[in-house]
Order: C-alpha cells, then structure tokens, then sequence
C-alpha cells in the first residue's frame, strides 16, 4: 500500500522488507576474497586430510619391534638410513633394523609404524640410541583421519572464517561458490547538508549520515556506493536513484520521510507505490520502504543521525544479512541491569544508545550513552554506545536496578 496508512508495529515493518527479498545469486570468488561470505555449495575433500601418513612429533621413524625393551640403561642402537624433512618424498621402505630421522609432517616412509620423539634418543644422525620402546602407531598421522576423499568439509549456507577458510584449502578448493555481496547505493537527502570539511553558512550543517550508514553497509557484509547528499529537488534525486538502481542491489536513503513541506523522498518515491508510515518506535518512527520502477528495494529513513543509525540496525541490516543468505539476522543479545534509570516515550518501543560495563561482581550494567538519552540528534551518542537498549511500548520508566536488553555492537563488524 502507497502512501501513509497507520502505525505499524517494528515486528511489522520488518516482515513487509523481508518478505520480498530473496537471496542475491552466486558467485565463484578466491579463497583470499571469501571471509564472511556464505557458501552457497558443499566444499568436498579432493582427497584424503592428510593425504598421506606423517609424523606428528620431530624424532625417527621406527619399525616398533626393532626398539622393543629399549630404555634409558639398555638402549637400542640402530643406523640412520634416512632424513625426511617435511615436505620430502619417503617413496623408499624403511629396512627392518634401521631408522629414519623424521621432522614434524613429513611423510612416514613405508614399513615405519610408529614414531620416536627425539627426546627419548641421543639425537643421532648418523647412528641413534633409543632410550624407550615404541608402540605401533604412535606419534603417526594417519592418510583420511581428518575427513576422507570426497566427504564434505563445509555445507552450504556456512560463514566462512578463517577457520572455514582453512578447511577449504586443507581440501585443495582455491576457489569457492559463495552469495554474492549486496551492492548498495547510500544517498543523504537535504539542501542543507554538505560534505565535511567544505564551508558551511547558517544553516547548513555536514553530511554524516552518509559516512554513517556506508559504513554500516560494510559492516553488515555488503559493498557500498556512497552517492552523498543531494538537494531538495525532485529531478535531482530521481537522476540519482537512476543511477543507483543500474549499479547497485538495494538503495538507502535518509531523510526527506516525514511531513515536512520539502519532504521530497515521499514526493516522488510514493506515486510509485512506496510505502511511507509511522512505527511504533523511538527514534525512527517515520519510515518508508518500497521498490523503485525496475523493482531495486528503497529504503528511506528519517534524517536525524540517532534516528538513521537506529532504523539501518533495526530494518536495513536484517534485510542485507537475507540477500546474503544468513541465518541469523540480528546480532546478539544481552541482559543486563540499568545502572541509572530513564524515561520512556508513551506507546512506542524505545531504543537507546546505552554502554555496557561489568561491575565488581561480575554483573553487566548498561546506562544512556549521553545525558540526552535517546534523543535523534545526538550523533555524538553513537561513538560512545556500545548497543541499543531495547525498551518495550507498555514500560512507562526504566528504573535504577530494572533488567535491560540490549543489542550488543560490541560483537564487531557484520
């Protein structure tokens, strides 16, 4: 539905972005390119991991009844018929009463069943003296004990970290099938805003928020193209969300939502269905959302700083965390304690920049980042908040000692 209708619940608002996106398509990208991104097929063994029998200590390989009764009063001295570094071939089988110095990951030649770490010798090369028996098997890696030719090493829909990223190499993948990254175009709307660091006049002001959610495109996993501000001109703006929607996946815009007289968003963008309401919340409650002519998802947010960072966490990142395919949405939750009470808006779920701290005891305590609370303007807020506290419509007062839950930034980027 076009236009501005009643006010909607988050939970809502949320479920009308959701429920038209689908995840973006595939794409085949380097190991070195793929941290966070999300498989979007199995990751298979090419062989077996490891791929041959290796030593897992520095010592020697043995056969284990030629060092049987060895200690340190009555060694066994055998020759050294060998040396194999990692990364040597070990093609040659080990002759009965003989040894082979070893290092770590090398392969065990054939005929060694088991491994002497150099502790239990006098390390030597030419000949050695083992100063303890050796049971078969020991100290060996064996061919497949990881994961066997062709079983799967990652299923689809994994996040790739490090460690995933290892896995794959381990099973000699150089390149991987992951979702694609959303493009997103980011657009600050206001003829009093300019780029920072350039003169401003009376009332005019720098443009934050498009630094602010670019930023915020990244560290939810997607690409950003930071288009900057642009005038309250309706041609303006349509020329660049052209632009936009030709290069990107989704469009945010902020500012221009409400029921100003040069709310120019709502102008052009409700015509084409568009749309633009109210939610029960605290800062953000102005909100639009909808497609552009060739279908490009376009959100508008409300220009206040609090209110675009609040409305990008609440809305905007779940929705690119769906076009990558992710399972989790949101970010973490915790419970925690007000260390000073605040007031609450009447009928709407409030949510504020709070910082976290543990106290003596151990207990997580949370109180507003600034004196200011929740205010939309306070940009200054986000810098110090270490998450939203996340208040509901029917608490009229959040009082000292009350339990508080909140969104954590703190568990980093994405």
């Amino acid at each position: 539905m076009a236009g501005t209708s009643r006010m909607r619940s988050v939970e809502e608002h949320l479920d009308s972005i959701l429920r038209g996106l689908d995840p973006l398509p595939a794409e085949t990208v380097v190991l070195d390119a793929s941290l966070g991104r999300v498989l979007a097929q199995e990751v298979t063994a090419r062989t077996a991991i490891p791929p041959f029998d290796n030593s897992a200590m520095d010592g020697y390989a043995v056969r284990a009844e030629d060092v049987r009764g060895a200690s340190a009063t009555s060694p066994v001295i055998l020759p050294v018929a060998a040396d194999l570094p990692a990364g040597a071939a070990a093609d040659a089988p080990l002759e009965p009463g003989t040894v082979a110095r070893i290092m770590t990951g090398a392969p065990v030649p054939p005929g060694a069943d088991a491994i002497v770490p150099i502790e239990h010798t006098d390390g030597g090369t030419a000949t050695v003296r083992v100063h303890r028996e050796a049971v078969p098997g020991a100290h060996l890696r064996r061919a497949g004990t990881d994961l066997a030719a062709g079983a799967t090493v990652l299923s689809p829909g994994a996040v790739l970290s490090s460690r995933a990223i290892a896995a794959a190499a381990s099973a000699e993948r150089s390149t991987v099938l992951v979702l694609a990254r959303p493009r997103v175009a980011v657009i600050s709307t206001g003829s009093e805003l300019v780029p920072p660091g350039e003169p401003t006049r009376h009332g005019q002001i720098p443009d934050s928020n498009s630094f602010l959610l670019a930023a915020a495109v990244e560290e939810a996993g997607g690409t950003a193209l930071r288009l900057g501000s642009v005038a309250d001109d309706v041609d303006a703006l349509r020329s660049l969300l052209e632009r936009a929607a030709r290069e990107t996946h989704a469009i945010v815009l902020s500012g221009g939502v409400s029921v100003g007289a040069y709310d120019v968003v709502k102008e052009l963008l409700a015509p084409l269905g568009v749309r633009f309401g109210t939610v029960r919340m605290q800062p953000g409650k102005p909100q639009g959302f909808g497609r552009w002519v060739d279908g490009t998802p376009v959100f508008a947010l409300p220009g206040n700083p609090v209110s675009a960072a609040v409305s990008f966490e609440v809305f905007v990142r779940p929705a690119l965390r769906r076009l990558q395919g992710l399972a989790e949405l949101e970010r973490s939750r915790l419970r925690g304690e007000a260390a000073v009470g605040w007031r609450t808006p009447q009928g709407r779920r409030q949510y504020i920049p709070v910082t976290i701290e543990r106290d003596a005891a151990g207990a997580v305590r949370v109180r507003p980042a600034t004196a200011g609370g929740s205010g939309s303007h306070l940009v200054a807020s986000l810098a110090l908040a270490d998450g939203l506290a996340i208040v509901d419509a029917d608490v009229e007062e959040v009082r000292t000692g009350d339990a508080v839950e909140v969104l954590d930034w703190r568990d980093g980027p994405g």
